[in-house]
Order: structure tokens, then C-alpha cells, then sequence
């Protein structure tokens, strides 16, 4: 019989058992829970689908859930755009605001599932999310699941869609995130079973680690093991990174689960065991408190040969336990009890997600054509794959919403009284469309409709049936292996800039994309990610000039041809906007705008600046275009006197702001004193006296940007002094 809890009701206080008793921590009721426990019953509790152990009042519990633009693979929810193009934003405010959405949903459709008794596979509140992986190369199908290349980009949004998941309530988790993979993980996805990535130990804390040490430091509930291994140590199995690190230097003491089927990887795949007993013992004595998997079925034998202990198993559950706790599943009454179903998808989180959709569209190229005047399009030839495609809106890890937008839907809406020709144009990447049927089947037709048309639009792309994870049905998917688009699309992309008319490439893509001949060619190129289930409409709306475009690239898109390092390569040397070698096709932080904005009056508070001080300092930027629109303030730091390798120069803060066609505001910040370390080689880091600029403004600032963007940044000196 269940103790009397929210879903059987009935309290007797004088019979209340210690860990009933909700006056008292978690942690102390989680202790107290697992101390009535048999040792076989807390053996159960370490296997993702946990059982019931109906004489405490434990019902069964999945941890599976995903929740990284949404509540996905649930049914109904409201997908926001990928997390790629959160991370273009450049907005970690209303990134809370996404995730706060997402708990609300969350909950609701939790909510309903124990009602049902339903306990399934993504019902519970353990969202295995936010990725806050570095995207370090281009080619990796899963960098749409991060925010992009920079660690501090990474950790700021990271942070704000932890807490978004996590509430503001004082003592209940509105639902628990978890960050993920740790710590090294970027591909390639086909080997990451038995991939062992060799990393320094600078390239470990300057790039890999700050992320996730800032979501630890934010009170993220879980952290998740990568696949791979690390320098020789599988990542879920690894004392180093699991118990010195995260849980001794770091004080994280949230739970650990291990990526799905990453123990079993160990013996399997990695070598470095021999049996499922000593993966297990791998795991559990470097803390791993749950297992995605099967493997923990063995924790009862591998305790009975004797390379587990008791004490190991119990601490295990405890941390389960209290999670679950912190989550109020045994208490009488939540704050989120009453969330019920009708926010799903509603109105409210439309509205968000289409703002949100606005907000991270990067206009890569406007040779002055954009914004559309529909009053002058009579005609308008709209093709490509990915035109009509609710597939590419969604990225990967989706749920299902309500209502799509896709933006040959939304064209159509926008211009009621036009001629709209369309085609598919092309496969997504296969040579014909039609079988039987010749390579490029489709383009006498794109040629007609070029023909008849004011203008085109070719919406190109990927979607996750081809870039994604550990997708390997055709030779082309998962990782990308090439950064250029599928052939067909190239072909495509060729024969509509070749008709004479007007070319507007809108491309919906995970990660960087070499144009080729569109990039030379076309007259604008947006970069749409994949843009939610408003995207569409969002695309639209930027096309017809209702809003200024304001995204930013949160990763650099390089030529085809780079001197980018072996995709296996885990050294950060010419990788990213830190340490490229060469002028990319456009720079991290880049995005144009409808109108313009300059830059002046950057005033620090001292010139000489004392080390362990953080630095503080505003800069004035004023709209000097004819249009409203939001700009994302970047500042960046270049250190000029370091002693060891540095970035070229990094990003320290940045702020979204609106301004009116002539409004100007002062834009206060802060660089934290951490930003002025050195990080030796071997890992370690110092305050090094000497000189660095400050540089603020709309891009990078270097002259490649600044030329492409058509503002100069401004810059201050300052100097560092021990």
C-alpha cells in the first residue's frame, strides 16, 4: 500500500515516517528513505526506468526526457527554434523566458501522465537538457543541439535556460536539467562509442569545461557523461573528470547519469573493461548514479564479487532520491500541481516562439534588395526542399506542435494578391525527385517559374533526417562531410541565380554552410536554422520588412576550403573565431540589420586595473539608420602581452538593445577579473600583468568584420597590474 501522498490522499501525522516528514531537507528525507531500503531496492532505483517500491510509496519513475528547444517526444508541444538558433539570439533573458515555456509544459503533461498512471519514456520531469558542448567544427551533425562555438556564449545561455527549467520557487524544482555531454564531446558521432579525444589540458579549461562550471555553479540538477573517451578514460567511467573534478573540486551534488548505452561502450567498444561487472564497477565507483542503459542490471553481482560496495549503491540512490524530492513527486502539494494542459502550445508560447524565431534569423548578405516591397511583386517563384518542409522547421530532440508555419505558407499569406509558383526544385539530397526520372528532374520547371517571376526565393537547407545523430542510413548523414549543400541543392542554388532575376537565399541548417555560387551570386542569403513551427511566418515577416533582423552568428561559417584540422583533431589551434588562420565566409558575431548603428564614447573605469578586479565600463550606441531594430552590443577583450597562447580575442559581455531611427543609450557592463587569466599548458591559471584592449561593438573586431558588417568597433587600453 503507497503511503498517503498527492495521488492517494489521507495523511496520518502521529504514523508519518521520517521521509515523510516535509518540514525536513530533502537531502535528510532522502536518507532516511533509503535507509528503509534493501540494498536490492536501491539497486533498482539505478536504472533509468527506476522501480516501484510500493511499501515506501516509491511509484515507478523514467528519467528519460529531452527538452532541448521544447518538450520533445511526448506529442503536443511548442517547438522553438533549434538550440543553434536560441544561441543567435544572443538573448539569455528571453532564452529563460524559453525554458520557463518548456517547465510550464512540462509539467502540465506530467501533470496528466501520473494521473493516468502513465509512466513512460519522456513523462517525467528529468529533462536530459540543455547540450552546452563546444561546437568546435562545422562538420558535426549534432552542434545544432549547442549554443554555438564560444564558451562564454555557451555558459550565459546555458545558465539562463537552466534556471528557466528550474523555477524560482525556494524549495521545489519546477523540473531538473541536466547538462550535457560531459566534458569533451563534438564528434564524430560514427565513432563516438570507442572515440578516444586527446586533449590538453589548457584546450580542457580555456574551451571545453568553463560551460558546464558555470551551469554547476548555477545549481543545475544533473550533469550527463559523455560517450567517448577522454586522454584514455571512457567519460562515464572517469574519476578524473566525475570525482576529482565535478564532484570534489567543483562541489556539484546533483545526481550523474550516463549517456543511453555508454556503460555497456566500456567492453564493448572502448576495451577498457572486460566484462559488464567491471564496466559497472567503472562507472559506480566514479559516481555514475544512474545508467540510460542496461548495465546496472549487474550491480547486484558486481557488489557480490566484491568490486562495488554497499556504501556506493546507497549514496547512488540518495542523490536519485533527493532529485526526486526536490521535485515534490512525494509531497503533498507543489507550486505546479495546478499547470494544467491548456498551456501547451497556447497562444502566450506562440507568441514567444515566433519572437524567439525573429530574434535568431542572421541576414548573411543584402545587396540592398531586402526588405521586399509586395506591393511591387506581381510574380514571385519560391522553390527549394526545404520551402514547404515542416521537417527542417524542427531540428532534432522535437515534439510535435500544434500548428506549422512553414514559408512557402507564410509567402503565400503575405502576399494574397500575387502570383506564387512553386517547386520543390530538388530532392533534399538525392540526384531526381521523380522515379523514373533524370538527375535534376525538376529544374526546366524552376527555369519556367524563373521566367514568369519579379523575384525568387530558394529556401535550401538540411534537416535531421541528414544532420543530426548518429544517423547512418545514407553515406551523407549525421556528420556532415562536406560544407557545402547536397549536390542537388548546388544545382539548384546555380540555376536560379543564372535566370536573371532577383535571388534571395533562405537557407535552414543546423551549422555552417558554404554557399558556393550563391555566395557570390545571390543577392541575400538568411541563415534560418531551423526555425520552430513559427518559422515560417517569422521568415516571412523579415522578407516583407516588418522588423529588423537582429540575429548574430554563434559560430563561424568558413569557406569549403580551410585550413581547418582533422575532424578528430580535439586541439582548439584554427579552430573557431578565436584561432581561425584565415578570413572565414562570415565571422562569429556577425549579422546585418535594415539599419545602422555606430559606436562611440567607451569609458572604462580605470586604465590600470588591479588583478582579481572585475572591470567596469559603458559604451554609447546610437541607431543612425531610418528603421527600429535591436542590436546585440558585443564586448571583447585582447590580451596583446601574454606570455602562452591566447585567443586573438574573445567575447566578455554582450546585451541586446532596441532603438528607435536616432535613439542612442548607454550600455553599462562588466568583464568578470576571470577574463583577464592566463591559462598555462598545463591547465592552470594566473593573473599576467601587462596591456589588453577592450573593444566594443555590433562584430568582432577585426578589420575582415568590421568591412562586412560596415561599422567600426571602438576600442580602450587597459593595464593589467598584479
Amino acid at each position: 500500500m503507497l503511503w498517503p501522498n498527492k495521488y492517494n490522499k489521507g495523511y496520518d501525522m502521529d504514523r508519518l515516517e521520517k521521509y515523510q516528514n516535509e518540514n525536513l531537507s530533502f537531502k535528510e528525507r532522502a536518507k532516511a528513505m533509503v535507509a528503509q531500503m534493501t540494498i536490492e531496492e536501491c539497486a533498482s532505483q539505478m536504472l533509468y526506468d527506476s522501480a516501484k517500491i510500493e511499501r515506501l510509496g516509491i511509484p515507478f519513475y523514467n528519467w528519460w526526457n529531452e527538452a532541448l528547444h521544447g518538450v520533445a517526444r511526448a506529442g503536443m508541444a511548442t517547438v522553438f527554434p533549434q538550440a543553434i538558433g536560441l544561441a543567435a539570439t544572443f538573448d539569455d533573458e528571453l532564452i529563460k523566458q524559453v525554458a520557463d515555456a518548456i517547465s510550464a509544459e512540462g509539467r502540465a503533461k506530467y501533470n496528466e501522465a501520473q494521473k493516468l498512471e502513465d509512466y513512460g519514456a519522456y513523462k517525467g520531469l528529468t529533462f536530459w537538457s540543455p547540450n552546452v558542448n563546444i561546437f568546435r567544427d562545422p562538420r558535426w551533425g549534432r552542434g545544432q543541439e549547442t549554443y554555438g562555438e564560444d564558451p562564454y556564449l555557451t555558459a550565459k545561455m546555458g545558465v539562463a535556460f537552466v534556471k528557466g527549467l528550474q523555477g524560482d520557487d525556494e524549495k521545489y524544482l519546477k523540473s531538473a536539467a541536466c547538462a550535457k555531454h560531459f566534458a569533451v564531446h563534438s564528434g564524430p558521432e560514427k565513432g563516438r562509442h570507442e572515440f578516444d579525444a586527446i586533449v590538453s589540458k589548457k584546450d580542457m579549461v580555456e574551451t571545453y569545461l568553463p560551460a558546464f562550471k558555470e551551469l554547476v555553479d548555477c545549481g543545475v540538477e544533473g550533469i550527463m557523461g559523455a560517450y567517448n573517451r577522454i586522454n584514455g578514460e571512457p567519460c562515464c567511467g572517469s574519476k578524473s573528470l566525475l570525482v576529482d573534478l565535478l564532484r570534489e573540486e567543483w562541489g556539484f551534488d546533483g545526481y550523474i547519469t550516463s549517456d543511453c548505452g555508454a556503460i555497456s561502450d566500456f567492453h564493448v567498444f572502448h576495451k577498457v573493461t572486460s566484462t559488464p561487472v567491471e564496466s559497472v564497477a567503472m562507472a559506480v565507483e566514479s559516481g555514475c548514479d544512474l545508467n540510460c542503459g542496461n548495465m546496472y542490471a549487474y550491480i547486484l553481482q558486481t557488489l557480490k564479487a566484491g568490486k562495488i560496495t554497499e556504501e556506493q549503491i546507497r549514496n547512488s540512490a540518495e542523490r536519485l532520491i533527493t532529485t526526486r524530492m526536490k521535485l515534490g513527486m512525494f509531497d503533498e502539494k507543489t507550486p505546479y500541481d495546478d499547470i494544467g494542459y491548456e498551456v501547451v502550445d497556447c497562444d502566450k508560447h506562440r507568441a514567444l516562439n515566433e519572437e524567439v524565431a525573429r530574434k535568431s534569423l542572421v541576414l548573411l548578405k543584402n545587396n540592398g534588395i531586402l526588405p521586399l516591397d509586395k506591393n511591387k511583386i506581381k510574380n514571385i517563384a519560391v522553390m527549394g526542399p526545404n520551402a514547404n518542409s515542416i521537417v527542417a522547421l524542427e531540428g532534432n530532440y522535437h515534439g510535435t506542435a500544434n500548428q506549422y508555419h512553414t514559408i512557402l505558407e507564410a509567402i503565400r499569406s503575405e502576399l494574397p494578391n500575387a502570383r506564387i509558383n512553386y517547386s520543390k526544385g530538388c530532392h533534399l539530397f538525392e540526384e531526381k525527385l521523380s522515379d523514373p526520372g533524370a538527375p535534376g528532374d525538376r529544374l526546366s520547371e524552376v527555369k519556367t517559374h524563373i521566367s514568369l517571376a519579379d523575384l525568387v526565393v530558394v529556401v535550401t537547407g538540411l534537416d535531421e533526417t541528414i544532420e543530426g545523430e548518429d544517423e547512418f542510413e545514407q553515406d551523407i548523414a549525421g556528420d556532415k562531410n562536406t560544407l557545402y549543400l547536397p549536390k542537388p541543392q548546388r544545382d539548384l542554388v546555380r540555376t536560379a541565380c543564372q535566370g536573371g532575376k532577383p535571388v534571395i537565399i533562405v537557407n535552414l541548417s543546423g551549422s555552417a554552410i558554404d554557399f558556393e555560387y550563391g555566395n557570390e551570386h545571390a543577392d541575400a542569403i538568411i541563415q534560418a536554422w531551423y526555425p520552430g513551427a513559427m518559422g515560417g511566418k517569422a521568415v516571412a515577416d523579415l522578407l516583407f520588412g516588418k522588423y529588423s533582423p537582429s540575429g548574430k552568428l554563434p559560430v563561424t561559417f568558413y569557406y569549403e576550403e580551410n585550413s581547418l584540422p582533422d575532424f578528430e583533431d580535439y586541439s582548439m589551434e584554427g579552430r573557431t573565431y578565436k584561432f581561425i588562420k584565415e578570413d572565414p565566409l562570415y565571422p562569429f558575431g556577425f549579422g546585418l540589420n535594415y539599419t545602422k548603428f555606430a559606436y562611440s564614447d567607451l569609458i572604462l573605469n580605470t586604465d590600470k586595473l588591479e588583478a582579481g578586479q572585475d572591470l567596469s565600463g559603458k559604451v554609447t550606441v546610437q541607431n543612425v539608420g531610418s528603421m527600429e531594430g535591436d542590436e546585440i552590443v558585443q564586448v571583447y577583450l585582447k590580451d596583446e602581452e601574454a606570455s602562452v597562447r591566447v585567443p586573438k580575442h574573445k567575447l566578455c559581455f554582450f546585451k541586446r538593445v532596441s532603438l528607435k531611427p536616432g535613439e542612442a543609450i548607454t550600455v553599462d557592463f562588466t568583464v568578470n577579473a576571470e577574463h583577464f587569466m592566463i591559462i598555462k599548458d598545463d591547465g592552470s591559471k594566473e593573473f599576467e600583468p601587462g596591456g589588453f584592449l577592450v573593444y566594443a561593438g555590433g562584430c568582432q573586431p577585426d578589420p575582415y568584420s568590421e568591412a562586412l558588417y560596415g561599422m567600426k568597433t571602438v576600442s580602450c587600453k587597459i593595464e593589467l597590474r598584479n
